[in-house]
């Protein structure tokens, strides 16, 4: 069983290293002065979820709910 602890540690920096990444490779929220006029509502804004913007919040999601499961796991003290 120590080989898995192992093996699930080496898999949990991954993930933390990835997350982190992923989480700094984002734009902020605020839309600065654009938001003022409208231009917020251009059509890179509607289509947010086929850009890499929206890939990357799908990437932090999945990354995160990971994280969350790996550190549930390694702190069961089973192995």
């Amino acid at each position: 069983m120590g080989a898995l602890r192992i093996a699930l540690t080496v898999i949990f920096i991954i993930v933390c290293i990835a997350l982190t990444v992923s989480v700094l490779m984002q734009e902020g929220k605020s839309a600065g002065l654009g938001s003022i006029s409208g231009a917020a509502e251009s059509y890179w804004g509607k289509v947010k979820g086929r850009s890499m913007e929206g890939m990357l919040a799908k990437i932090t999601r999945v990354l995160a709910i990971v994280f969350i499961l790996l550190a549930i796991v390694l702190n069961l003290n089973v192995f």
